[in-house]
């Protein structure tokens, strides 16, 4: 791997595979190239692994140069017309509960697209048509969200349902069954532990993860001190076990709310639409949703993501949007040190949902990305 010191222009070289016709058969000596017009692209040199800043506010041309020629990945893909690219929103039968999903596409690597809280595979809206002409891409509504059953936790009793290896098991469970091959696993917020978990119970199935803006799993029972621990318990117990839950999800669940904290998240606010407020909204009123909602909410045990990465056997991407209020990127630096992120990007001037609200710099980094790991159809197998 070499680099370049100018904040200019830099490339990185490795091997990738490829079944695009365009390029030479099998493994390829390729760059990645990274030119920057207007200076959008800042590369940190001192740093023992690559440090990327990705500015939205500037057009950025990414290309992938290789021993014959292929046509350049440009940013602005999420802006043209998709009208020849279809996708159909299905319903998938596990465990007896009914699940959506979306997919397109019938070439190329599969893609998972693993949503965070409160959100669903609407949320990929602007990245699905895009991958979908190079890939196979579903993006799946987690049980519980989204227009998927959202069993009763209670049913459960002591046992808690809505937890990152119950989801794990879902991903996992439906490459199997339905795409019935490796996949890589797209993932923002809480999907980025979802995403982690499912690897690391079944490292045969996951190529590789892009992680955008993992939830950093601030309220974690284990990153409190102990003398709050009990209050922290005794606050969650009023959530889900009196009325005070539900009044407060009733307060939120309104358009006005939904929005307020979209605009919260979102660094453009002019990404907070009418449509990615109903986006997000309508299967939040279904039945089922407040106690999901409180369940989860309430959940602050579980893995954190610097527990999973060490255990993470594929290749780990992590964007971050570096006006995130959530999570901050202070503290999600520390995730670049792991030996299994291999790349650490920072999208200037974007919030905690960069597939949303970047997607001109997010569909590129994802295709890159899985370019670069993505097995040959030879080397591809079934699993």
């Amino acid at each position: 791997m070499t680099s370049t010191s100018s904040p200019h222009f830099f490339s990185f070289e490795f091997p990738i595979s490829s079944s695009n016709p365009r390029l030479n058969h099998d493994k390829i000596f390729s760059s990645i190239s990274f030119r920057n017009i207007h200076t959008p692209y800042k590369f940190i040199s001192s740093h023992p692994k690559p440090r990327f800043y990705l500015s939205q506010s500037h057009r950025c041309h990414l290309s992938l140069n290789a021993s014959s020629s292929i046509d350049p990945i440009e940013e602005d893909k999420t802006t043209t017309a998709n009208s020849d690219v279809q996708v159909q929103s299905c319903t998938w039968n596990w465990w007896d509960y009914s699940i959506r999903y979306q997919v397109s596409g019938n070439t190329g690597p599969a893609l998972v697209l693993i949503h965070g809280f409160g959100a669903n595979s609407d949320h990929w809206r602007k990245n699905i048509p895009v991958l979908a002409k190079s890939h196979r891409v579903y993006a799946i509504d987690l049980i519980g969200y989204g227009y998927s059953d959202k069993p009763n936790p209670r049913e459960f009793g002591d046992k808690s349902f809505y937890t990152f290896e119950t989801w794990a098991t879902q991903i996992n469970e439906f490459c199997t069954d339905v795409i019935k091959d490796e996949s890589f696993f797209i993932c923002n917020s809480i999907g980025g532990l979802v995403g982690l978990q499912a690897a690391v119970m079944e490292p045969q199935i996951c190529k590789g993860i892009v992680l955008l803006n993992i939830s950093l799993r601030l309220l974690h029972i284990k990153k409190q001190p102990w003398f709050g621990r009990p209050f922290i318990r005794s606050f969650q117990n009023l959530l889900r076990n009196t009325s005070v839950g539900k009044f407060f999800f009733e307060a939120v669940a309104t358009p006005q709310s939904v929005k307020n904290i979209l605009c919260q998240c979102y660094h453009d606010t002019s990404q907070v639409t009418d449509e990615l407020v109903e986006k997000i909204l309508l299967p939040g009123l279904e039945p089922g949703a407040v106690d999901v909602f409180l369940e989860f909410i309430c959940y602050s045990d579980g893995p954190l993501p610097e527990e999973l990465l060490p255990q993470v056997k594929c290749p780990v991407l992590v964007g971050w949007g570096d006006k995130d209020p959530w999570e901050p990127i202070d503290l999600g630096r520390a995730y670049g040190d792991f030996d299994t992120v291999e790349d650490f990007v920072v999208l200037s001037d974007v919030g905690h949902c960069p597939q949303d609200e970047a997607p001109q710099l997010v569909n590129p980094l994802v295709e890159l990305f899985v370019a670069r790991h993505a097995p040959t159809k030879a080397s591809a197998s079934v699993v």
